[in-house]
């Protein structure tokens, strides 16, 4: 499964902040916010203190996609 934070970079937009206001917000470092934009996996503490920050859940930030593009669940 990939991540995609593309959300989270939407919402961002919505709220006229930079992603820098986000880190600094949350207390995140340069090199939590690059594996982000790389759509890289980031602990559940970041996530939740994004979540936090922003009052959302965290589908509203990051969605998990198929490495296959298709259903996970294998069909007997």
């Amino acid at each position: 499964m990939k991540v995609s934070y593309k959300k989270l970079w939407k919402m961002l937009i919505d709220l006229d902040m930079q992603k820098k206001d986000l880190q600094d917000a949350i207390k995140a470092s340069p090199n939590t916010m690059a594996k982000m934009g790389r759509n890289e996996n980031v602990s559940m503490d970041v996530i939740s203190r994004i979540c936090a920050f922003l009052k959302c859940d965290v589908g509203d930030i990051m969605e998990m996609i198929p490495d296959d593009g298709g259903n996970t669940v294998e069909e007997k």
